[in-house]
């Protein structure tokens, strides 16, 4: 596969400001982007813009300030909705990321529907946000949670999940890439299945929107939630994705302001979809600039994000994999650009400081998937994460310093 060509990729890297910086006396190389990626000028403009030109509250003022702020807000709903094919705006909800969107969805549907011994399914690559709400539904309903194992790979097999579907399942919910693994999974076949079985599907689609182009009419999952500090947006934003019947049928999830239509000291009746899921003011400012975020990407386009992603990928297997004690956790046919790994010896901690001693930021540790690295018997593992950002030449320059570093501790 061909790198993209350094120019585009240079061209793309001046949008970023924060690259263009040392780390401990060396020239950054920032390799944490499934935690967060970077922002884009677009977005910082559009953030300080709006402070600067339209700060006010939404829906509810008729002067100029509140209409163009209102404007602004709903316009990154239709954007959003245009990002991921939603049939409708209203079916768009704006949250704080996508661990709120996973807990509306655990305590405004599930809660509600969910009784004893019916079953909700996940993975065992499932991110923390993915488990916990679950397991506060079974507390509170008696439903059974049950886990589809995690093969030596990292992949999961069709097979075992079929194996837990059964005529009680009325839940699944699944990582569509791994955070820890960079696992793509079959999530279009796991959702028709459970469909299947007469089960509601939900999808963690945090590591996919920035990677990978999602339409949920043609994935037919039942909800999505993703986060924009993942995909070059501002931190403190989110979206809910949810099938216009279901977000009807739920509660709200909380109470307030904005999500109500008539409010008495004997009744309240709550508002339309999807302002009943958005009680009090919003974080405006970060939702307005979220759609610079979604242009960005857009202006890009996914076939140029992939080729990159996977031409980045694709090199640091070559770089990496042949250095002494390297030992990768997570082998999937089909992932994305993330490579987690141990170093036979060594703690992940220790290579994490002594790689930021170099500018080179890693992620070190269970990566919010405990569960997940307790299946493989470990503590944790350095994770490299790549974006359209990164370059060949940081891959090189990593994969020096890792050799670098495990030299001297073999020395």
């Amino acid at each position: 596969m061909n790198v993209a060509t350094s120019i585009s990729v240079e061209q793309i890297r001046k949008e970023f400001p924060v690259l263009h910086q040392q780390v401990n006396g060396k020239p950054l190389i920032y390799f944490d982007n499934a935690a967060t990626s970077q922002t884009p000028e677009c977005v910082t403009n559009a953030l300080v813009h709006y402070y600067q030109n339209d700060n006010a509250n939404i829906h509810r003022g008729i002067h100029t300030l509140a209409e163009r702020a209102t404007t602004a807000f709903e316009d990154t709903r239709k954007a959003a909705q245009r990002f991921i094919n939603a049939g409708e705006a209203e079916e768009i909800i704006f949250t704080k990321g996508t661990t709120e969107g996973i807990n509306l969805v655990a305590q405004a549907y599930a809660r509600k529907f969910l009784k004893a011994e019916d079953e909700i399914i996940i993975s065992g690559m499932e991110h923390h946000s993915n488990i916990v709400p679950w397991q506060l539904v079974c507390e509170q309903t008696g439903a059974l949670l049950k886990v589809v194992p995690v093969q030596p790979n990292g992949e999961i097999l069709l097979e075992d999940f079929d194996q837990l579907l059964t005529d009680k399942t009325r839940l699944v919910s699944v990582v569509y890439i791994s955070n820890s693994l960079g696992t793509v999974n079959p999530v279009a076949e796991i959702i028709s299945r459970a469909h299947a079985a007469g089960a509601v599907a939900m999808v963690d689609g945090a590591q996919a929107a920035p990677h990978h182009q999602i339409d949920v009419q043609e994935l037919d999952c039942d909800f999505l939630a993703f986060s924009g500090h993942k995909m070059y947006g501002p931190t403190g934003v989110g979206v809910l994705y949810g099938k216009r019947a279901l977000l009807e049928s739920m509660d709200p999830y909380q109470g307030g302001g904005e999500m109500i239509r008539d409010v008495s000291f004997e009744k309240t009746t709550y508002n339309d979809i999807p302002y009943k899921f958005e009680a009090g003011t919003p974080n405006i400012a970060d939702v307005v600039a979220f759609k610079a975020a979604i242009e960005f990407i857009e202006g890009i386009g996914f076939e140029f994000l992939h080729q990159q992603e996977m031409a980045l990928l694709q090199r640091g297997k070559e770089r990496l994999y042949g250095i002494d004690g390297f030992r990768p956790i997570g082998t999937a046919a089909n992932k994305t650009s993330v490579i987690s790994f141990l170093i036979d010896g060594v703690h992940p901690f220790d290579l994490g400081m002594l790689l930021d001693a170099r500018g080179i930021a890693v992620r070190t540790g269970h990566h919010c998937t405990q569960p997940l690295m307790d299946h493989f018997q470990i503590d944790g593992t350095v994770r490299a994460s790549f974006a359209v950002y990164n370059t060949v030449e940081e891959i090189d320059t990593f994969a020096e310093a890792l050799s670098e570093i495990v030299k001297k501790f073999r020395s």
